[in-house]
């Protein structure tokens, strides 16, 4: 079984960072091949809507989504770990999502088989504010994004009220839960 963590933030060693990492620890002792994509070191360019993908299903820029692509569609598990930026994903993880056009553009235009079977995604995140909605337009964003590349979005991990860097750490359940998730995810 193959997981895929997405690192969606830029603070690496970080709250949403150590979450991942916790995740991907309970999901390789399940006997899980992990990686680990952090997005900010990426070459992702923002979707210029040309429609290039409508024809053949293959975005028409060329940057390190080809290779990414790849991951996406390879993994059986995808673990997507994001902070909250003004109640949303960032904007570099964003990009990432959008340029899945091209996989969505396969799936219901061009009707074009994807990787099928048992293929399942979840959400990790962080926020500062104690606002009661704070999550729901990135799961949202999630939920279409697991769609489009063919996967159940089918766990969360949301906490709210953590900032400063490594404040996770003190959090009474927070990295176990994080390694629960993984652990649970990385299960037939």
């Amino acid at each position: 079984m193959k997981v895929l963590g997405i690192m969606g933030g830029p603070r690496i060693r970080g709250n949403t960072d150590l979450l991942l990492k916790e995740a991907l620890t309970g999901a390789e002792g399940q006997g899980a091949e992990i990686e680990k994509i952090e997005v900010y070191k990426q070459e992702i360019k923002p979707c210029v809507e040309d429609y290039g993908c409508a024809i053949m299903g293959i975005c028409t820029i060329r940057d390190d989504m080809d290779e990414i692509y790849d991951k996406l569609l390879d993994a059986d598990r995808i673990i997507v770990a994001a902070p909250m930026f003004f109640y949303s994903i960032p904007s570099q993880l964003k990009a990432l999502i959008d340029r899945c056009q091209a996989i969505w553009a396969r799936k219901y235009l061009l009707n074009q088989e994807l990787p099928n079977g048992n293929r399942k995604g979840a959400f990790i995140s962080v926020g500062a504010t104690k606002g009661k909605n704070l999550f729901d337009g990135s799961k949202l964003i999630m939920k279409y994004f697991y769609d489009a590349i063919n996967m159940d979005y089918v766990d969360n991990l949301l906490i709210w009220r953590i900032d400063q860097k490594g404040e996770i750490k003190q959090h009474p359940t927070a990295l176990t839960d994080a390694h629960d998730l993984g652990k649970r995810l990385a299960q037939p």
